[in-house]
Protein backbone atom coordinates (compact mmCIF):
# COMPACT_ATOMS: atom_id res chain seq x y z
CA UNK A 1 0.00 0.00 0.00
CA UNK A 2 1.14 3.61 -0.82
CA UNK A 3 0.02 6.64 1.03
CA UNK A 4 0.31 10.00 -0.11
CA UNK A 5 0.66 12.41 2.77
CA UNK A 6 0.74 16.40 2.42
CA UNK A 7 3.42 17.13 4.72
CA UNK A 8 1.94 20.57 5.65
CA UNK A 9 3.53 24.13 4.73
CA UNK A 10 6.30 23.46 7.20
CA UNK A 11 6.26 23.40 10.60
CA UNK A 12 6.59 19.59 11.41
CA UNK A 13 3.41 20.08 13.82
CA UNK A 14 1.46 21.44 10.86
CA UNK A 15 0.97 17.96 9.12
CA UNK A 16 -2.21 15.96 10.04
CA UNK A 17 -3.05 13.37 12.69
CA UNK A 18 -3.58 10.87 10.23
CA UNK A 19 -0.52 12.06 8.24
CA UNK A 20 1.81 11.59 11.38
CA UNK A 21 0.28 8.35 12.07
CA UNK A 22 0.84 7.02 8.77
CA UNK A 23 4.63 8.40 9.11
CA UNK A 24 5.42 6.53 11.72
CA UNK A 25 4.08 3.14 10.88
CA UNK A 26 6.09 3.62 7.40
CA UNK A 27 8.52 0.51 6.56
CA UNK A 28 9.38 3.33 3.38
CA UNK A 29 9.37 6.84 3.16
CA UNK A 30 10.32 8.72 -0.71
CA UNK A 31 10.23 12.67 0.39
CA UNK A 32 10.20 15.65 -1.68
CA UNK A 33 13.83 16.74 -1.15
CA UNK A 34 14.21 19.92 0.28
CA UNK A 35 10.93 21.48 0.38
CA UNK A 36 9.84 18.74 3.45
CA UNK A 37 11.14 19.44 6.82
CA UNK A 38 13.63 16.97 7.87
CA UNK A 39 12.38 17.09 11.46
CA UNK A 40 9.34 15.00 10.12
CA UNK A 41 11.69 12.26 8.69
CA UNK A 42 12.42 12.26 12.76
CA UNK A 43 9.37 10.16 13.69
CA UNK A 44 9.89 7.20 11.19
CA UNK A 45 10.62 4.21 12.98
CA UNK A 46 13.97 2.72 13.63
CA UNK A 47 14.92 0.89 10.10
CA UNK A 48 12.30 2.83 8.02
CA UNK A 49 14.02 3.36 4.36
CA UNK A 50 14.19 7.08 4.09
CA UNK A 51 14.44 8.34 -0.24
CA UNK A 52 15.03 11.67 -1.36
CA UNK A 53 12.83 11.84 -4.41
CA UNK A 54 14.39 15.29 -5.74
CA UNK A 55 17.47 12.71 -6.42
CA UNK A 56 15.26 10.62 -8.20
CA UNK A 57 13.31 10.41 -11.48
CA UNK A 58 9.67 9.05 -11.49
CA UNK A 59 11.10 5.65 -13.12
CA UNK A 60 13.16 5.52 -10.14
CA UNK A 61 10.52 6.84 -7.28
CA UNK A 62 8.35 3.58 -9.07
CA UNK A 63 10.64 1.19 -9.03
CA UNK A 64 11.49 1.83 -5.30
CA UNK A 65 7.49 1.55 -4.19
CA UNK A 66 7.53 -1.87 -6.68
CA UNK A 67 10.57 -3.26 -4.28
CA UNK A 68 8.81 -2.48 -1.20
CA UNK A 69 5.44 -3.80 -2.59
CA UNK A 70 7.38 -7.01 -3.09
CA UNK A 71 8.47 -7.35 -0.12
CA UNK A 72 5.27 -6.66 2.02
CA UNK A 73 5.72 -3.17 2.98
CA UNK A 74 4.38 0.03 3.29
CA UNK A 75 5.72 3.55 1.23
CA UNK A 76 4.47 6.85 2.58
CA UNK A 77 5.16 8.99 -0.13
CA UNK A 78 5.26 12.57 1.63
CA UNK A 79 4.88 15.68 -0.28
CA UNK A 80 5.19 18.90 0.38
CA UNK A 81 2.05 20.78 1.65
CA UNK A 82 -0.66 19.89 -0.05
CA UNK A 83 0.40 17.31 -3.02
CA UNK A 84 -2.89 18.42 -5.32
CA UNK A 85 -0.94 21.89 -6.09
CA UNK A 86 2.24 21.16 -8.25
CA UNK A 87 2.85 18.18 -6.60
CA UNK A 88 3.28 16.28 -9.86
CA UNK A 89 1.35 13.36 -8.18
CA UNK A 90 -1.01 12.54 -11.47
CA UNK A 91 1.40 10.93 -13.43
CA UNK A 92 2.36 8.84 -9.61
CA UNK A 93 -1.09 7.26 -9.42
CA UNK A 94 -1.57 6.11 -13.31
CA UNK A 95 1.98 4.43 -13.27
CA UNK A 96 0.69 2.44 -9.76
CA UNK A 97 -2.93 1.90 -10.83
CA UNK A 98 -1.45 0.43 -14.26
CA UNK A 99 1.09 -1.92 -11.84
CA UNK A 100 -2.68 -2.67 -9.54
CA UNK A 101 -0.91 -1.11 -6.85
CA UNK A 102 -3.25 0.09 -4.20
CA UNK A 103 -3.34 4.03 -2.92
CA UNK A 104 -4.70 6.35 -1.48
CA UNK A 105 -3.95 9.89 -0.66
CA UNK A 106 -3.93 12.46 2.62
CA UNK A 107 -4.56 16.19 2.44
CA UNK A 108 -2.02 19.09 3.99
CA UNK A 109 -2.00 22.32 4.79
CA UNK A 110 -0.55 23.86 1.28
CA UNK A 111 1.46 26.78 1.49
CA UNK A 112 -1.11 29.41 0.16
CA UNK A 113 -2.98 28.64 3.95
CA UNK A 114 0.38 28.50 5.47
CA UNK A 115 1.37 31.88 3.68
CA UNK A 116 -2.65 33.45 4.92
CA UNK A 117 -1.99 32.75 8.45
CA UNK A 118 1.66 34.55 8.21
CA UNK A 119 0.36 38.07 6.76
CA UNK A 120 -3.12 37.70 8.76
CA UNK A 121 -5.09 37.94 5.69
CA UNK A 122 -7.93 36.95 4.23
CA UNK A 123 -8.40 35.93 0.45
CA UNK A 124 -11.92 36.64 0.04
CA UNK A 125 -13.00 40.06 0.91
CA UNK A 126 -16.28 41.32 0.83
CA UNK A 127 -16.57 43.72 -2.30
CA UNK A 128 -13.05 43.07 -2.84
CA UNK A 129 -12.47 39.99 -3.89
CA UNK A 130 -14.50 36.63 -4.06
CA UNK A 131 -11.65 34.35 -6.07
CA UNK A 132 -8.35 32.85 -5.64
CA UNK A 133 -5.83 32.40 -8.59
CA UNK A 134 -3.38 30.08 -7.84
CA UNK A 135 -0.71 30.05 -10.36
CA UNK A 136 2.71 30.42 -11.36
CA UNK A 137 4.53 32.41 -13.87
CA UNK A 138 5.82 30.47 -16.97
CA UNK A 139 9.76 30.09 -16.46
CA UNK A 140 11.54 26.84 -17.63
CA UNK A 141 8.06 25.33 -17.35
CA UNK A 142 5.79 26.59 -20.02
CA UNK A 143 2.19 27.10 -19.02
CA UNK A 144 -1.33 27.16 -20.93
CA UNK A 145 -1.91 30.17 -23.18
CA UNK A 146 -4.98 31.21 -22.20
CA UNK A 147 -3.59 31.14 -18.35
CA UNK A 148 -0.84 33.66 -18.61
CA UNK A 149 -0.19 35.78 -15.84
CA UNK A 150 -1.47 38.81 -18.11
CA UNK A 151 -4.63 37.65 -19.23
CA UNK A 152 -5.30 36.19 -15.55
CA UNK A 153 -4.64 39.34 -13.99
CA UNK A 154 -7.72 41.26 -15.46
CA UNK A 155 -10.05 39.71 -13.57
CA UNK A 156 -8.22 41.62 -10.46
CA UNK A 157 -8.65 39.17 -8.34
CA UNK A 158 -6.39 37.72 -5.31
CA UNK A 159 -3.69 35.55 -6.65
CA UNK A 160 -0.87 33.41 -5.47
CA UNK A 161 2.08 32.72 -7.09
CA UNK A 162 3.99 29.40 -6.96
CA UNK A 163 7.54 28.63 -8.15
CA UNK A 164 7.42 32.76 -9.37
CA UNK A 165 10.39 34.39 -6.83
CA UNK A 166 13.06 33.97 -9.66
CA UNK A 167 10.60 35.70 -12.50
CA UNK A 168 9.79 38.86 -10.96
CA UNK A 169 10.79 41.28 -13.73
CA UNK A 170 8.43 39.62 -16.13
CA UNK A 171 5.95 38.69 -13.38
CA UNK A 172 5.45 42.43 -12.34
CA UNK A 173 5.04 43.39 -15.94
CA UNK A 174 2.46 41.06 -16.72
CA UNK A 175 0.65 41.81 -13.62
CA UNK A 176 0.72 45.62 -14.82
CA UNK A 177 -0.40 44.97 -18.52
CA UNK A 178 -3.00 42.67 -17.17
CA UNK A 179 -4.90 45.37 -15.06
CA UNK A 180 -3.42 45.46 -11.77
CA UNK A 181 -2.54 48.93 -10.62
CA UNK A 182 1.18 49.35 -9.77
CA UNK A 183 -0.02 50.39 -6.43
CA UNK A 184 -1.96 47.19 -5.07
CA UNK A 185 -1.16 45.71 -2.24
CA UNK A 186 1.71 42.56 -2.67
CA UNK A 187 3.60 40.47 -0.43
CA UNK A 188 6.11 37.85 -0.52
CA UNK A 189 6.41 35.01 2.43
CA UNK A 190 9.65 33.06 2.67
CA UNK A 191 9.22 29.73 3.51
CA UNK A 192 5.70 30.55 5.31
CA UNK A 193 5.72 28.80 8.28
CA UNK A 194 8.96 27.45 9.08
CA UNK A 195 11.53 29.03 11.51
CA UNK A 196 12.86 31.41 9.30
CA UNK A 197 9.80 32.86 8.12
CA UNK A 198 10.00 36.13 6.51
CA UNK A 199 7.02 38.21 5.28
CA UNK A 200 7.78 41.22 3.04
CA UNK A 201 4.61 43.73 2.22
CA UNK A 202 5.62 45.71 -1.14
CA UNK A 203 2.87 46.82 -4.29
CA UNK A 204 2.81 45.53 -7.46
CA UNK A 205 4.74 48.44 -8.76
CA UNK A 206 7.29 47.53 -6.30
CA UNK A 207 7.20 43.91 -6.27
CA UNK A 208 10.46 43.12 -8.24
CA UNK A 209 12.74 45.38 -6.36
CA UNK A 210 11.35 43.54 -3.20
CA UNK A 211 12.49 40.18 -4.15
CA UNK A 212 15.85 41.62 -6.00
CA UNK A 213 17.15 43.69 -2.46
CA UNK A 214 16.27 40.97 -0.54
CA UNK A 215 18.05 38.19 -2.66
CA UNK A 216 14.43 35.86 -2.70
CA UNK A 217 15.20 32.91 -5.65
CA UNK A 218 12.98 30.10 -4.14
CA UNK A 219 10.72 28.67 -1.27
CA UNK A 220 8.56 32.04 -1.56
CA UNK A 221 5.16 32.31 -2.31
CA UNK A 222 3.60 35.70 -3.42
CA UNK A 223 0.46 37.24 -2.79
CA UNK A 224 -1.11 40.29 -5.19
CA UNK A 225 -4.19 41.95 -4.16
CA UNK A 226 -7.00 44.05 -2.95
CA UNK A 227 -7.31 41.50 0.06
CA UNK A 228 -4.09 42.83 1.64
CA UNK A 229 -4.98 46.56 1.88
CA UNK A 230 -7.34 48.09 4.22
CA UNK A 231 -10.77 48.53 2.22
CA UNK A 232 -13.62 45.79 2.32
CA UNK A 233 -17.15 45.49 2.99
CA UNK A 234 -18.39 44.38 6.53
CA UNK A 235 -19.68 40.45 6.12
CA UNK A 236 -23.36 39.80 5.85
CA UNK A 237 -22.80 37.01 8.17
CA UNK A 238 -22.48 39.11 11.19
CA UNK A 239 -24.13 41.79 10.19
CA UNK A 240 -27.26 42.46 12.94
CA UNK A 241 -29.44 43.47 10.11
CA UNK A 242 -28.98 40.75 7.81
CA UNK A 243 -31.64 37.44 8.36
CA UNK A 244 -29.77 34.17 7.91
CA UNK A 245 -31.31 30.66 8.69
CA UNK A 246 -30.02 30.88 12.54
CA UNK A 247 -31.42 34.34 13.54
CA UNK A 248 -33.41 37.13 12.44
CA UNK A 249 -31.91 40.59 11.70
CA UNK A 250 -32.95 43.27 14.43
CA UNK A 251 -34.95 46.27 13.75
Amino acid sequence: MVHFVGAGSGAPDLITLRGARLLREADVVIYAGSLVNPELLKETKPGCEIHDSARMTLEQVIETVQAAEAAGKTTVRLHTGDSSIYGAVREQFDRLEALGIAYDVTPGVSAFCGAAAALRAEYTLPDVSQTVIITRAEGRTPVPERESIRSLAAHGATMVLFLSTGLTDKLQAELLAGGYAPETPAAVVYKATWPEERQFRCTVGTLHETVTKNGLTKTSLIVVGGCLGDTYDRSKLYDPGFTTEFRQAEK
